[in-house]
């Protein structure tokens, strides 16, 4: 082989950045234009790759929003399972380390979320793939909840009702305060209140005395 002839690890690092490029030009575009109205085209152009590099890598639009959807979900659990707070949901310090992180990574990736909202709209078996997705993150704070109530804590209800009930929450304020402009308070609300109410919130239901 010559000098200039490319090893398999340079060639590996090579598509590893297109993949990263591809993703990351989907994003802006999913943000810009909307994910129905992208095309596979859109995401190359942006990203200066061509069409036979998109599919090298990716079968359709729907595969780019899975692996980034995908991404969130691996950078919430990396951040979560590394915190020094742990993960007894009785603790403020580590039910305000799941709320801050969950609004962090939303932010951060709203545009796959928005896209992923369109998507589900015109593709049901999309939808059931995500849905599968969310079930697992469900099934993830159940198991917290479940440590919780064979420790003692009196909850408020089945644990897995109560992790539905929680996620919607977060789901909910998320995509009105991170994604939808918020609502006419008068005022700008912060990242730390916005985690400070949540937390406060949900340790109190989780927690707080019984009628």
């Amino acid at each position: 082989m010559s000098a200039s002839e490319p090893t398999a690890a340079s060639r590996k690092a090579k598509a590893a950045q297109t993949e990263v490029a591809l993703k990351e030009a989907a994003r802006r575009v999913f943000a810009r234009d909307g994910y129905l109205n992208t095309k596979i085209t859109d995401i190359t152009a942006e990203a200066g790759r061509s069409a036979g590099s998109f599919y090298k890598h990716f079968a359709s639009k729907e595969e780019v929003l899975q692996a980034l959807l995908a991404d969130w979900f691996a950078q919430a659990g990396e951040e979560l399972s590394t915190h020094e707070a742990g993960d007894d949901l009785s603790e403020e310090p580590a039910l305000r380390a799941r709320v801050a992180t969950y609004w962090h990574t939303y932010r951060a990736h709203l545009p796959e979320i928005q896209a992923l909202g369109q998507a589900a709209l015109v593709d049901a078996e999309f939808a059931e793939r995500v849905a599968r997705i969310r079930h697992a993150q469900l099934q993830t704070m159940r198991e917290h909840l479940q440590r919780l109530q064979a420790a003692g804590a009196d909850l408020p209800g089945d644990p897995a009702v109560l992790a539905s009930a929680f996620n919607t929450l977060l789901e909910g304020f998320c995509t009105i305060w991170a994604g939808g402009g918020g609502e006419p308070i008068g005022r700008v609300l912060g990242d730390d209140e916005a985690i400070d109410t949540l937390t406060g919130l949900l340790r109190h239901g989780l927690t707080g005395p019984r009628p």
